[in-house]
């Protein structure tokens, strides 16, 4: 059973567009992004991709596990105080599985924060991070809660939203609100426009 929590909060929704000049996704497809404190301090993140899914690889739940999961169709997204060069990376799968991990600067891994640790419609590891999807003939939901804990230690937190687009012959699309470079890079801060306020949500 798919679980799919809305915000309890006022959210912020973006749009994503693929690196180059436009997706392959036969008729077209749209990307939008919903994030929202929680309360307690946490974050939602609510993701919608419409328009062709049938052309896509996109994993499932009680199959093989996808590791590493930005290899395959996959959601993310990158967190960091504003002024610090350190951030997280979180990839959540369709599958119900995420990752996250803590970079010390640009592509410098520093360790990896946590992941849960089989399929299932939902993905829970240790410090509660939950991932649920959705799949119709057209459209695509991922629906991810972070806690507080797992985000990283401010309130003011600027934001890279971004996904892998898998195709089932093996071909790739990467999608973001902005692309800063020559070549897709979601590591790059300067593709980071969102800003969220986690105090919104604590209480």
């Amino acid at each position: 059973m798919s679980r799919s929590p809305a915000p309890a909060l006022p959210a912020i929704t973006v749009g994503l567009r693929p690196f180059g000049v436009g997706s392959s996704i036969p008729g077209g497809a749209s990307l939008l992004v919903t994030i929202s404190a929680l309360p307690g301090g946490g974050v939602h993140f609510g993701y919608r991709l419409e328009g062709g899914i049938e052309a896509l690889c996109v994993p499932e739940a009680r199959t093989p596990d996808p590791w590493p999961l930005w290899q395959h169709t996959c959601f993310e997204a990158f967190l960091c105080v504003s002024g610090e060069a350190r951030y997280r990376e979180y990839n959540f799968s369709p599958a119900g599985l995420w990752a996250a991990s803590e970079f010390r600067r640009y592509r410098e891994l520093d360790h990896e924060i946590g992941r849960a640790t089989g399929g299932g419609d939902e993905g829970e590891g240790e410090g509660g991070v939950i991932v649920s999807s959705a799949r119709s003939e057209d459209v695509l939901t991922l629906a991810a809660e972070v806690p507080a804990a797992l985000l990283p230690g401010g309130p003011l937190l600027r934001v890279g939203l971004s996904a892998v687009i898998e195709y089932a012959d093996g071909q790739r699309e990467y999608w973001a609100v902005h692309h800063p470079a020559e070549q897709p890079d979601f590591h790059h801060a300067g593709g980071w426009v969102v800003q969220l306020d986690t105090q919104l949500g604590a209480q």
